[in-house]
């Protein structure tokens, strides 16, 4: 797909890709740029719309269970390896 950039360097951004993107009007898209000259397009999500999206886990560690956790991994660390 292509699109021709206007005299003021705008770009009218296929009807594929909008759809692919779930891009309406007034939607923000941000552009990166990868070291190997690729340009990568992807539309702005807005923080509100993020909510929700990363399920909760089990509760926080303990201030007690880092300590222990921290004590093991020293004390196997300290242990040579009998493979």
């Amino acid at each position: 797909m292509e699109s021709a950039i206007t005299t003021k360097g705008q770009a009218t951004i296929p009807k594929a890709i909008r759809d692919h993107l779930h891009l309406k009007p007034g939607d923000r898209v941000k552009f990166f740029m990868h070291p190997n000259g690729s340009v990568v397009l992807l539309p702005k999500i807005p923080v509100s719309q993020l909510r929700g999206m990363v399920k909760a886990g089990k509760r926080p560690a303990t201030i007690e269970e880092m300590d222990e956790a921290i004590a093991a991994g020293a004390t196997d660390a300290a242990l040579p390896d009998h493979r």
